[in-house]
């Protein structure tokens, strides 16, 4: 089994403060509206609305707030948006390789955007697929460490047919082929509970250390530049910094 510690610092983590929780839920209600757009709004059927509410609910979204999305989404509920899934690609200071996915109503404005960022802290916006083939596309469910032991949660995700199981102190990531992301997720729930998130992610196949004090500055700047983008749902990449260096700079 992969060690969880080589990836404690590839998905970019979202700041806890008080000026970043409105954002972050500016970013789940959308994924709950466009949730219910492609589907029903019951989350019973419909597996992504249903992932999109757990994500929610892990971040602690008041209820009304998660309903309001629920019914902006559905005909006639007030947002006549229509929300298209990209992604970006490209390379991020110190060479890392980054991945970028966004739900957005103007692909121009926010092509720009992120080529921008891009530009800004030394990183080059690459074509599509030209990073990708770098990341393995994953099913993934996770569970605060409280969830289950390390052994209990192995058992669990063996048996519900998954691939990988990472367990720290932080909490177990289960990773699962894509096609059965639905099929664990369940089954796990009706064990463990609901778990925090349960999605297809980018798990790298290699990762890149970043030890240069500029570099690793620069590549966070640009991490926390896109993550503040209204657009950008997710940010991920292949890089390792050290964790003294990501303490050294506030991380």
């Amino acid at each position: 089994m992969a060690g969880h510690s080589q990836f404690k610092n590839i998905m970019h983590r979202k700041g806890a403060q008080d000026a970043k929780r409105s954002k972050i839920f500016n970013k789940l209600a959308r994924e709950i509206t466009v949730a219910t757009k492609s589907g029903l709004p019951d989350p019973a059927m419909n597996p992504r609305l249903r992932a999109a509410i757990q994500a929610a609910r892990a971040q602690n979204m008041p209820k009304d707030r998660i309903d309001r999305a629920i019914k902006q989404g559905t005909p006639g509920g007030g947002d006549d948006s229509v929300y298209e899934e990209v992604r970006y690609e490209g390379y991020g200071p110190g060479g890392v390789a980054l991945i970028i996915e966004a739900l957005t109503d103007n692909r121009n404005r926010t092509a720009g955007e992120v080529r921008s960022a891009f530009t800004k802290f030394g990183g080059t916006l690459g074509e599509t697929n030209s990073v990708s083939f770098m990341f393995n596309r994953v099913g993934q469910v996770a569970y605060p460490a409280s969830a289950a032991s390390a052994d209990d949660m192995l058992e669990a995700a063996i048996e519900a047919g998954a691939d990988d199981v990472q367990s720290d102190e932080n909490g177990h990531s289960v990773l699962t082929a894509t096609d059965s992301l639905g099929e664990v997720r369940d089954a796990l729930e009706a064990k463990f509970g609901p778990p925090e998130s349960a999605k297809l992610t980018w798990i790298p196949l290699n990762t890149v250390p970043v030890t240069a004090e500029d570099s690793a500055q620069s590549l966070m700047k640009l991490l926390d530049f896109l993550d503040d983008n209204d657009d950008v749902q997710t940010v991920l990449g292949n890089f390792d910094i050290p964790q003294d260096l990501m303490d050294k700079l506030g991380g």
